[in-house]
């Protein structure tokens, strides 16, 4: 997914963008109309000392509202809001409280989270042609810290062990075919990195132990994609009543750890 995709601009997402200039808070009403302007959802306010005008939170959340029914330009005008955030040090960097959660639920809720410094990201696939390496470290850095409803993250953490999967086979100079299936990848990618227990030296103290540990990592991948077919291609499916948000928690550490590991087998590989 492109860096620069269309956010899914909800109601949930606009009202708590907007919350952000609730009672006269946030960028001055000169930055609002500067930010509406260039992105094409200008209001012409006029601002009127001797009268009681629109107010800062009224104004951002009617254009959000534009925007989401003229999404067009939404991105730009999403992306201009948090820059002014940003300036004024109300998300990004050591940033929190209840305005910075709220935004952040509604963000997941579509499948889209801040950084740590602030900007807008997609959940989900790595791209592995421009991120590489340093696009799945934050992946699996990202997981281990998500908080969100649990098709989402097992959707994400589906996702990052496939993209695993690709980037360890290239990296070894293995052409991955498009055809190629989760398994196949799997296999592959573990049997490249000795990973397959039928691969460990039969001499080695408590091989049966580490045998079933190597199983295991195969065990974990391929559980959490069946999991994740449970609920379809898309977000907001329906999983499994027992699938509880410390269940996906759970599920998401997993997947991270595996990851981690096949990234240092490869390491190793490659000296």
């Amino acid at each position: 997914m492109s860096p620069r995709a269309t956010v899914p601009l909800t109601s949930d997402i606009s009202a708590a963008l907007a919350m952000f200039f609730h009672a006269g808070a946030g960028p001055s009403h000169t930055t609002i109309t500067t930010v509406l302007t260039g992105s094409g959802y200008g209001d012409n306010y006029v601002y009127n000392p001797n009268a009681q005008g629109t107010n800062k939170q009224q104004r951002v959340l009617t254009a959000l509202r534009t925007a989401q029914r003229e999404p067009t330009r939404a991105r730009t005008l999403v992306d201009e809001l948090l820059s002014t955030l940003r300036v004024a040090g109300l998300i990004g960097e050591e940033a929190s409280g209840e305005n910075v959660d709220r935004l952040k639920r509604a963000l997941a809720s579509s499948g889209w989270y801040l950084t740590e410094d602030g900007y807008l990201q997609p959940f989900g696939n790595v791209d592995l042609d421009t991120g590489g390496r340093p696009a799945l470290e934050e992946q699996v850095d990202r997981l281990r810290r998500s908080t969100s409803d649990p098709a989402l993250l097992i959707g994400t953490a589906k996702e990052l062990l496939e993209s695993v999967s690709k980037f360890v086979l290239e990296e070894l100079g293995i052409p991955v075919g498009n055809k190629m299936s989760y398994d196949q990848l799997w296999h592959l990618a573990r049997e490249r990195l000795g990973v397959l227990p039928q691969q460990v030296d039969p001499n080695l103290p408590g091989v049966e132990a580490i045998r079933a540990i190597h199983q295991s990592t195969w065990n974990i991948a391929d559980q959490i994609n069946k999991l994740r077919n449970l609920q379809g291609t898309g977000h907001g499916r329906t999983l499994p009543s027992g699938v509880s948000e410390d269940l996906a928690m759970l599920v998401v550490r997993e997947a991270a750890t595996v990851a981690d590991y096949m990234l240092a087998r490869l390491d190793r590989e490659k000296g």
